[in-house]
């Protein structure tokens, strides 16, 4: 999944900053449903690291309860945003 295609699908726009607030509601709301109906791992994954970046991810353990290497790689990849992050 590409990241360019995720924001139009889900905000109709690739730089969020131009939304107002309705829109950029309505797209979360979206892909949090569409996270939880989506069964295909890469995929389920690839939404989970977006509503990260959006601030409103569930917890690894939550979000992939079911898969623990799925649990596995979304810790791996908090640590390492937060590595990044820290280290700027």
């Amino acid at each position: 999944m590409d990241l360019d295609t995720l924001l139009l699908r889900y905000f109709a726009t690739d730089n969020l900053a131009a939304l107002d607030e309705t829109a950029l509601a309505r797209g979360c709301e979206q892909l949090g449903i569409d996270f939880g109906v989506e069964t295909e791992p890469s995929r389920r994954f690839a939404l989970w690291v977006l509503m990260e970046a959006l601030g409103m991810a569930p917890p690894p353990a939550e979000a992939f309860a079911k898969d623990p290497a799925l649990r596995a790689a979304a810790d791996d990849w908090l640590r390492q945003t937060f590595r990044l992050t820290r280290d700027g």
